[in-house]
This record gives C-alpha cells, sequence and structure tokens, in this order.
C-alpha cells in the first residue's frame, strides 16, 4: 500500500472528496466536547463490521435520527422508539446496536454526574494529552494497543457496548486522542500543534 498519496496525506481516504474532508478538516483532531464525543464512539461503534465512509455517509441521518446524539434525550427512549429507529432506513438499522446507544446514553450521564465530563474520563487514559506517533506507512499504525484496551475495560465497566480495543483505538484516533496521521501528512504537524494548545 502506499505511504501517501501525491499531497502527502494518508493514502485511506483514497480520492473520494467526502473522505477526504473528514481527513483534512476533522480526523485526528483534539475534541475534548463531551457530547460530541459521546457521538463519535455511538457511531464508532455502529461502524463495526463495516467501513467507516458507510457511517459518515449516514452521519446527519444518524443525528437527525437520535436527537442530535443528545445523551440526556437517548437515554429515554422507550422500546417504541427502538422500533422506529429499526424502521428508519437512513441509518444502520441493527437491534443491538441501537440499545446499545440507549444503555451507552445512560452510562454516559451516570458518568457526568460522578465525575463531571465524559471528556476528563477519556482523555485521562493519556494524561490530557494527545499521543502523536510518527508511523511512515499505514502497516505501521496498530489496529488496537494498551491505552485502548485500558479504555474498552473501563467504558464496558461504566456499562458502555459495542466498544471493544480495535473501535476504541478507531475513535481515539478520530478524536485526536492519538495522533496517526502519517508522518508524511501535512495533517501529523497540524494536529500535533493544536495538541499542544
Amino acid at each position: 500500500m502506499p505511504t501517501s498519496d501525491a499531497s502527502g496525506r494518508c493514502p485511506w481516504p483514497g480520492d473520494d472528496p467526502f473522505y477526504i474532508a473528514y481527513h483534512d478538516e476533522e480526523w485526528g483532531v483534539p475534541e475534548y466536547d463531551d457530547r460530541a464525543l459521546f457521538e463519535k464512539l455511538v457511531l464508532d461503534g455502529f461502524q463495526a463490521g463495516l467501513s467507516w465512509i458507510t457511517i459518515l455517509r449516514k452521519r446527519e441521518a444518524f443525528r437527525e435520527a437520535f436527537d442530535g446524539f443528545q445523551p440526556e434525550k437517548i437515554a429515554r427512549y422507550t422500546p417504541k422508539r427502538v422500533e422506529k429507529l429499526l424502521g428508519n432506513a437512513g441509518i444502520i438499522r441493527h437491534r443491538g446496536k441501537i440499545e446499545a446507544t440507549i444503555s451507552n446514553a445512560q452510562a454516559w450521564l451516570e458518568i457526568m454526574e460522578r465525575d463531571g465530563g465524559f471528556s476528563e474520563f477519556l482523555w485521562s487514559f493519556v494524561d490530557g494529552t494527545p499521543r502523536i506517533n510518527r508511523f511512515k506507512r499505514i502497516s505501521d499504525v496498530p489496529a488496537q494497543t494498551e491505552m485502548s484496551v485500558a479504555m474498552s475495560k473501563a467504558l464496558k465497566r461504566e456499562g458502555f457496548r459495542f466498544c471493544g480495543p480495535t473501535i476504541v483505538y478507531a475513535f481515539s484516533q478520530a478524536v485526536g486522542i492519538v495522533n496517526d496521521h502519517l508522518v508524511t501528512c501535512p495533517r501529523h504537524e497540524a494536529c500535533a500543534r493544536l495538541a499542544q494548545k
């Protein structure tokens, strides 16, 4: 697999403009907003067994279906609401993942009430500072790490589902907990600078 394209960009977005925009503007940018982190973790759970671009293309439909990913609302969803979601062709219609989203919202609320922040809970696994890796090839990038294993176990203890170590590592890359842009990619340095703020 190539190390990067002509721009030096990571190769995984290919030539899809939608995917390139996600890579260039969002992936790897440190995220600290509690609700945004919840949304991204849920979407990564929905990705299990699918490609990320599939989820990305449905993200607006997911946001509409799940009340803007407001955990306070999702935590109160009824079995009737689950059935309605299962009939929504705009999202991934998987009962287990939909029901997990509800229990994940309930777990999120408990963490927020107890610890005062979901962001602090997640970022504690890197002591609040993004891990900046220096990979040269996509093949060098791990699917999971000791950090993602620990975060996965902690999330599961809190009642989260669809949050295995591989899902959690992909999530950590997306929200900038780790910077896995290849060193040849212009976004590596850009995201590293954001991490220092």
